[in-house]
């Protein structure tokens, strides 16, 4: 299993699509934690998804462990076949999104020109950026 792990940086939910059901977290680089990069996550087919605005600390995308999905299925009435598409976003955290794996784009800062997102067409991009998914 291939976790996602940023931490240290602040992340915030930049949209939210629900014609299309992706959502999308960012964290441009700052002078504050020292990054010169900027990173963005996409998590499509989302169903149920319970989000903080803002990451302080980073996020650590992981499956939920048994114990975790055993709680959340109980809590919100998600169906036992959605446990390998539970994804918590924190750590030790209550955030968490059942919806497609996530998919992460990081590219440098300076290197985006006009583009707005590292998830803007045309893909790939014209510049060296690392991407990948967690599963």
């Amino acid at each position: 299993m291939t976790d996602f792990i940023r931490e240290g940086r602040l992340f915030r939910v930049t949209a939210f699509l629900p014609s299309h059901r992706l959502l999308f977290l960012a964290s441009a680089a700052t002078l504050v934690d020292g990054t010169t990069t900027r990173v963005e996550v996409s998590i499509g087919h989302v169903e149920l998804m319970f989000l903080k605005p803002l990451y302080r600390n980073g996020l650590h995308i992981r499956r939920a462990t048994t114990a975790e999905f055993a709680v959340l299925s109980e809590r919100h009435g998600i169906p036992e076949a959605s446990a390998e598409y539970t994804w918590m976003l924190e750590r030790d955290g209550d955030s968490f999104v059942v919806g497609a794996n996530p998919n992460w784009r990081e590219a440098e800062y300076e290197l985006m020109g006009e583009r707005q997102s590292l998830y803007d067409e045309p893909w790939p991009p014209d510049f060296p950026a690392e991407s990948g998914h967690v599963d």
